[in-house]
Formats: C-alpha cells, sequence, structure tokens
C-alpha cells in the first residue's frame, strides 16, 4: 500500500508545459505501487483561493502541497499526494492539488477546462473552491461544468438508437460526489428571516432563475448542470483563518493561532471527506484497485486522448483498463491452477479420474479467480483464452501422468523380473517340466506386479508389451520342454494366444473409457466456465441495474423540484432522458456465449 514512507510529499502526477499536458512516469510508478482501492479526492477553483491548504489538512500536515504566499499561482499541472486513509485501513487516500482556474498569466481557457474535466474524470470526491459567496461570479468561474459534455465522452461509438441519449444520465453513473468550499465566507447563513444550513445555502443558490432571454439562460445553465450532473452535493463554509497579515505563513501556523471558527470549519470538512468520500468507481460498478496500475491507466488514456486532440472517453478508458487487468486475470488464475496443481498431485495417478477430479476442482478454483479480477470481457476472449490455457494445462498433465505410469512400471517390471530374466539366461529353465515352473514363477512375478500400489494408467499396458517381448523366449520352453505331448503343446500356444486376446480387449475397453472421461471432462468444463460467466454476469447486471435505478431516483427528484419551480421546457428534457434511462433498464439480457 502507498504510505507516508512511500510519499514524504506531493508529486506532480499531470505536468502542464506551455499548455502541453505529460503524466509524469514516477508518479505512475508510485500508483502502481498502491494495493488497496482508492479513494480520490480532487480539488479545482479559482487559483489564490486556498486549495492547498484544505488538501494538505487531508493528508494530515500543514506543509506539503504549495500554498504559496503571492498573487501568483503556484500549482501547475495537477499534483498527486498518496496517503494512508485515516478511517478506512484497507483504503488508500489519493489527493489531487489542480492549478488555479483563471490564472492571468496562462490566459489560456482551454486549459483550464481540460485540468477541470481531467479532476472530474479522476475523482471519487470533487471539491471546488471558491472565495465569498454563491454569487453569479462565482457561478461564471464555474462554466467549465457547462463544457463537460463537449470535453467528456461516455462512449466510443454510440449506437444508431442511443445517439441523442449521451445525457446526463451516462455522466452521472461515473461523476464525482460535488463538494463546494466557500472561503472567507462573511454571510449569515439566513434565508428568510430563517437560519439554514450551508447546504440548504448551495440549494438555494443553484435555484433556477424563469425566463428565456440569453441573460436567463446563462444564469440557469451552470446551475442545470450541477443539478444535473452529480448525485450527491455538499457545502462547506470557512471563516477567514487568521488576520490578513499572517495569511503569508498559514503552513507555520498552529491551530491556537488560527480562528477557531476555521479550525472547527476545517475539521468538520476533513472528517465528511473521511467518512463520505467513497472507493473510485468506474461505469458499471468497476472499482479502481491493484493489481494492475488501474488509476494510472486512467491517467495516461485520458491525457494521451488530450494531447491527441481527442475527447477523454469513459468506454474508452475502460477498455484499456480491460485490457491489462483481463489479461493480468488469465495470468492470476493460472497461477493458481498451478499452485493447486503443484501442492495436491502426485503423479502417478492411480486412474485418470483421480486426475480429471483433481485438474476439475483447479480449475474450477481459477476460473472463479479469473471471475473476480476480470471485467469487460468483449466477446469473451480473455476466458476463451483461459479456457485454452487450461486445457493444454490438462493435456499436458494427462501426458506427464502417461509418462510417469510407464517410467515407474518399466522400472518396476525390470526390479520385478529381473532374477526371472537372469534364471533364463542360465539354461534354468531349459528341462523336461521346465515350462510349468517358469509359468508358476511368471504367474507369481505378474501377482506381485499387480499387487504394487501407484503404478498408474498404463500399469496394464506395459504389463502387456512386457509379456509380449517375452513371447519368443516362452516359446521356446515351451518347445524344449519333452514332458509335454505336441497336443499339449498346442493346447498351451492356444491358451496363450486367447489370454493375449483378452488382455488385449481390456486394454481398447480401457481406452474406450478414457476416452469417455475425457469427453465428459471437457464437456464439465464447459459448463463450469458458462455456469460461472452467467453468475458473473447475472451480478454486473444486477449491478448495472441497482446504478441505473439510483440513477433514476436522482433524476425523478430533480424532475420533480423543476416542475415545483415551473420550468416547463426543462421538465420535458428531463422526461426524456429518464425515459431513455427507463428503455435501457428495460431491454432484454443478453445470452451467455462461451464457444
Amino acid at each position: 500500500m502507498a504510505s507516508e514512507a512511500h510519499m514524504p510529499g506531493p508529486e506532480c502526477l499531470i505536468e502542464n508545459t506551455n499548455g502541453q499536458l505529460l503524466v509524469n512516469p514516477e508518479a505512475l510508478k508510485i500508483l502502481s505501487a498502491i494495493r488497496q482501492p482508492v479513494v480520490v479526492v480532487a480539488i479545482v477553483g479559482p487559483y489564490r483561493t486556498g486549495k492547498s491548504y484544505l488538501m494538505n489538512k487531508l493528508a494530515g500536515k500543514n506543509k506539503g502541497f504549495s500554498l504559496g504566499s503571492t498573487v501568483q499561482s503556484h500549482t501547475k499541472g495537477i499534483w498527486m499526494w498518496c496517503v494512508p486513509h485515516p478511517k478506512k485501513p484497507d483504503r488508500t487516500l489519493v489527493l489531487l492539488d489542480t492549478e488555479g482556474l483563471g490564472d492571468v498569466e496562462k490566459g489560456d481557457n482551454q486549459n483550464d477546462s481540460w485540468i477541470f474535466a481531467l479532476a472530474i474524470l479522476l475523482s471519487s470526491t470533487f471539491v471546488y473552491n471558491s472565495m465569498g459567496t454563491i454569487n453569479q461570479q462565482a457561478m461564471d468561474q464555474l462554466h467549465y461544468v457547462t463544457e463537460l459534455t463537449d470535453r467528456i465522452r461516455v462512449r466510443s461509438s454510440p449506437d444508431v438508437d442511443e445517439v441523442e441519449a449521451e445525457d446526463s444520465a451516462d455522466f452521472v453513473s461515473f461523476f464525482p460526489d460535488f463538494v463546494w468550499t466557500l472561503r472567507d465566507f462573511s454571510l449569515d447563513l439566513k434565508a428568510d428571516g430563517e437560519s439554514i444550513t450551508a447546504d440548504e445555502y448551495l440549494e438555494n443558490s443553484l435555484k433556477l432563475k424563469k425566463g428565456t432571454s440569453p441573460k436567463d439562460k446563462t444564469f440557469n445553465l451552470p446551475r442545470l448542470c450541477i443539478r444535473k450532473f452529480f448525485p450527491k452535493k455538499k457545502c462547506f463554509i470557512f471563516d477567514r483563518p487568521t488576520d490578513r497579515k499572517k495569511l503569508g505563513q498559514l503552513e507555520e501556523l498552529c491551530d491556537d493561532e488560527l480562528d477557531s471558527e476555521f479550525v472547527q470549519q476545517a475539521a468538520a470538512f476533513c472528517s465528511y471527506i473521511f467518512s463520505n468520500s467513497k472507493t473510485k468507481t468506474l461505469s458499471g460498478g468497476i472499482k479502481v484497485v491493484a493489481p494492475t496500475l488501474l488509476l494510472g491507466t486512467l491517467v495516461q488514456t485520458y491525457v494521451n486522448a488530450i494531447s491527441n486532440g481527442n475527447l477523454p472517453c469513459m468506454e474508452n478508458a475502460v477498455l484499456a483498463l480491460a485490457e491489462i487487468e483481463n489479461s493480468a486475470a488469465v495470468q492470476k488464475a493460472i497461477a493458481h491452477y498451478d499452485q493447486q496443481m503443484s501442492q495436491k498431485l502426485q503423479l502417478p495417478t492411480e486412474t485418470l479420474k483421480e486426475l480429471l477430479d483433481l485438474h476439475r476442482a483447479s480449475e474450477k478454483e481459477a476460473t472463479e479467480v479469473f471471475m473476480k479480477s476480470s471485467f469487460k470481457d468483449i466477446d469473451q476472449l480473455f476466458q476463451k483464452e483461459l479456457v485454452a490455457q487450461l486445457d493444454k494445462k490438462r493435456d499436458d498433465f494427462c501426458n506427464q501422468n502417461l509418462k510417469a505410469s510407464e517410467d515407474h512400471c518399466s522400472a518396476l517390471l525390470k526390479d520385478i523380473f529381473s532374477p526371472l530374466e537372469e534364471d533364463v539366461k542360465q539354461g534354468i529353465y531349459l528341462k523336461p517340466g521346465g515350462y510349468r515352473l517358469f509359468i508358476e514363477k511368471m504367474q507369481e512375478l505378474k501377482k506381485k506386479y499387480v499387487q504394487e500400489p501407484r503404478k498408474g494408467i498404463q500399469a496394464e499396458e506395459i504389463l502387456q508389451e512386457y509379456l509380449k517381448s517375452k513371447e519368443s523366449v516362452t516359446d521356446v520352453i515351451l518347445q524344449t520342454d519333452q514332458t509335454l505331448s505336441e497336443k499339449e503343446k498346442s493346447i498351451e500356444v492356444e491358451r496363450v494366444k486367447a489370454e493375449s486376446a483378452r488382455a488385449a480387449a481390456k486394454m481398447l475397453e480401457e481406452m474406450q473409457i478414457k476416452n469417455q472421461q475425457m469427453m465428459e471432462e471437457k464437456e464439465k468444463s464447459h459448463q463450469e466456465h458458462v455456469k460461472q460467466l452467467t453468475e458473473k454476469m447475472e451480478r454486473e447486471r444486477a449491478q448495472l441495474l441497482e446504478e441505473q435505478e439510483r440513477t433514476l431516483a436522482l433524476k425523478l427528484q430533480e424532475q420533480s423540484r423543476l416542475l415545483q419551480e415551473g420550468f416547463q421546457e426543462e421538465t420535458r428534457r428531463l422526461y426524456n432522458e429518464i425515459q431513455n434511462l427507463q428503455k435501457k433498464m428495460n431491454k432484454p439480457k443478453k445470452g451467455c456465449f462461451l464457444g
């Protein structure tokens, strides 16, 4: 996990050099070392409004992100600080501090728009920091929110019947929670003579103005966007931390040297962020978590798109992540399979069934490992790759099992029959009555061989091959035995042939049984993969439905508010969005195919 030991201070994540955005490879290395789900908090706002101070407080430090003490903007690009989460030990807190919007030295609003969009795309909680009250000037400074649909795409190529449907419902599914922090707030929180909360103040400030003039539309647009895009909204107000003369030394001051109200307000803000900020989750409920550098891949994918003159696309980003994660999931599953087989398998196995049962149990676990890590496996390409690798592993083990059995049986036969072979060389059985003695000895040694345990699946075949190789020796002993008549010799020859034929028939039957077992195993394997895939698709469908129902509830709530406020046109637009969302929710689910 990322810790203070790894990151004693912030590191630049996305450099902004003359309007060119570049990802810092050192920051990606730090992200790749994180082994926990990440909670990502980004702060954005006009320059010189105290963003960095709040982020340092979230990091539990007075110093870290550069505060600056002049009218110049200190933070350039996006800086990152990964720290242990103070309330969730199984999470890592990733703090993103962005360069100030509207910096006169830049003179480039386009660059500000990209910084704003990247902060939205990367965070699970988005903090907008501004000075004073929520007035029209503050809303004008937040005009970047009105450009989000022009800066971010949900799908790479929408279906024909969904071209009009890339609406706010699509964005709500992966947009972060919204927190507005108001610095140096000097008003009393009252409305119509009654005390109100900061959240109620924000809600009142987001009310629309009736009218159709350009001025009315300019007034309403940022408010509509905030209301539609952000599923959860929160507001915090802050008194001035200290007198103006000491503001330049803010990071040097202890809490008892600051305004007590401000200290309490900062503590309340931090407590809320720690308790309520969620794990960074993509559309479809995909959590950003190790082992692959998921957050780093997101950063790289988005910045590459911007650098190439394209729009950052959520679908493309998810597919890029899926490519990495699914490939890693296959390797993780195979490693688990190998571990299980190496721990439990002892070659040769007594029967083919013993091997196949162990393979199936290990394959099932390996498939479960894959299912837990994989996502967006289009056409099950990676699962098919896993199936192919597991099939090859099974076949390899079958061949190894065959070879181990052959080697073991050959060595065993040599050990058991070598005294008899030595006697044959000495001519002990080339005498009257020698054949009967030879056959008795052969039967005795065969019985000893048969009684030996764990010879494996080639036990009978290797024995028959050995006996066949000794037929000429047996025939010589038979023919030289003068105590036997010609008729008895003929009968004995026929008996040996019949015994050999029975052994061959038995081996053929065993081979057919093995082939049948292999066919059944392949079918069971296929059914297990289909079963687990079906269950995974059902879980993902339920998760998506839950996400859509949550979005639908927010849309219906917003529709009700717009209706109450008397905005018929906006209500109609929202109604269309709700209809589109309900259509998606009612679409028949796709079947499970794994060829």
